[in-house]
């Protein structure tokens, strides 16, 4: 992976850039041992106050380029290991579980093979829930986008061939298409988008779902893990990685119109999605949109709106009817949460972040003295009973605190209960997996994580 920090700032009127290649192992055990972060080759760091440099601040900057650098040298195994997987599950799913494999293979054209490009191949996330239908729930009500959204940021983790189906014959609307856009940092297509058109006789409704974390992704999980950030004028520090996947340029930052491009190199997300809206909606007076994505997804639906707001682009932000996140990570600082607050209010959007139970991922990255990241706006949280409480910030806000883990850790127990008894409470639409089940025991070791796919 390329990390190359040496690139235009001039966006930026501070920056603290993690370039986890210059760094050695045994720099980053110096890191933890002495306080002069600035003066380290594998930091590049301008900024208007000094740098943190405490204890916690040194070990989150230790942690981030370890597991960057652990990664991208386990990349290609993990890659492999991820499509085996997934191939392995598709293959037990296809053919009506695994006791039938023997049985199928026996009987001559029997065995299903999965097809990777197949509208019937799921990706490992896929699998754990395998529903495709649409809630029915009235398109006037509140409920309407949420439930639309939530659908959506889960699909966009399929093939094209899946989604064009999906959204064509179960969910009834326009597929305008799904796209691999170019991290210009990395040099690789690793921020995947769908964009579907939700036609109605009142008001048509385009959906921007980003894809979110790949379990198997190693790139996706560097630009998790990249805690740099820049300092914008006026608007506050932002998460150096998620600005670099939606679309930040390496040679000229955040320029409004991206100018000519070389047709052959894949799209940047932030000035494609832009460029396909700001075309349909000066066409369509009566038609807006909506932003969704789960995980990176929901950072890069934020920050999306973060920088239309930079760049004023008023038109799609009149039309911009909501922003709907699940299990988003923490994207700014506070100075950043203010400006998005006072922006969100200004032009009428509806920004929804829903957090479920302990979810580990929105309580991600912490900092005690919130120099870093924090959250803003309402929080929709969902306890294990899916009863919806509406708060600022999500309950235990620190992942890490040692007074949470019996708790945590107990929760994961009842929810390994409730997959069993769901069915009995909720009917036969509800019913979960034999590979959703092995997923929630995770939940007992590493409390959080199953909460993050639920």
């Amino acid at each position: 992976m390329e990390t190359n920090c040496n690139c235009n700032k001039g966006f930026a009127d501070s920056y603290m850039l993690l370039k986890p290649e210059e760094a050695g192992y045994f720099d980053l055990l110096r890191v933890l041992i002495f306080r002069n972060i600035s003066q380290r080759k594998f930091v590049e760091s301008h900024a208007d106050d000094d740098l943190n440099e405490t204890l916690g601040h040194r070990w989150l900057i230790f942690i981030s380029i370890l597991a960057q650098k652990l990664l991208q040298l386990m990349a290609k195994p993990l890659s492999l290991f991820g499509a085996c997987v997934e191939l392995l599950i598709n293959l037990i799913a296809l053919n009506g579980g695994v006791f039938w494999l023997v049985p199928n293979f026996i009987r001559v054209g029997a065995l299903v093979l999965p097809d990777p490009k197949s509208e019937k191949y799921l990706s490992v996330i896929g699998n754990l829930d395998v529903r495709v239908k649409l809630d029915a729930v009235a398109r006037e009500g509140y409920k309407y986008y949420p439930a639309l959204s939530m659908m959506a940021s889960k699909a966009s983790y399929e093939n094209q061939a899946f989604l064009k189906t999906t959204v064509e014959d179960n969910w009834k609307m326009e597929f305008v298409g799904f796209y691999n856009c170019m991290n210009d940092y990395q040099g690789k297509t690793t921020t995947q988008v769908l964009i579907a058109l939700d036609k109605h006789e009142d008001q048509d409704t385009y959906v921007v779902a980003f894809r979110g974390t790949e379990p198997f992704d190693a790139d996706a999980w560097c630009t998790d893990l990249d805690i740099s950030w820049y300092g914008i004028p006026g608007v506050g520090r932002i998460h150096g990685g998620f600005m670099k996947a939606l679309g930040l340029q390496k040679s000229v930052g955040w320029t409004k119109e991206i100018g000519e491009r070389d047709e052959s190199v894949p799209p940047l997300a932030y000035y494609l999605i832009r460029d396909i809206l700001r075309k349909a909606l000066s066409e369509n007076e009566k038609a807006k949109f909506i932003v969704t994505g789960h995980s990176l997804g929901g950072a890069l639906s934020i920050l999306f709106g973060t920088i239309l707001c930079l760049h004023e682009e008023t038109l799609l932000l009149e039309r911009l009817e909501g922003i709907y996140t699940f299990g988003q990570p923490r994207v700014g600082d506070g100075v950043y949460a203010k400006y998005m607050k006072r922006k969100l209010k200004e032009h009428s959007v509806r920004y929804c972040r829903f957090v479920y139970c302990n979810d580990l991922v929105p309580r991600l990255p912490y900092d005690d003295q919130e120099m870093m990241f924090k959250h803003f706006g309402t929080c929709l949280f969902f306890n294990r009973r899916y009863e919806l409480q509406v708060v600022e910030e999500e309950p235990n806000k620190n992942y890490f605190s040692p007074w949470c883990v019996i708790p945590m850790m107990l929760n994961a127990i009842l929810e390994l209960v409730r997959s069993f008894v769901i069915v009995y409470q909720s009917g036969p639409y509800y019913r979960e997996g034999w590979f959703l089940f092995a997923f929630r025991t995770i939940g007992i070791i590493i409390p959080g994580l199953p909460a993050h796919e639920s």
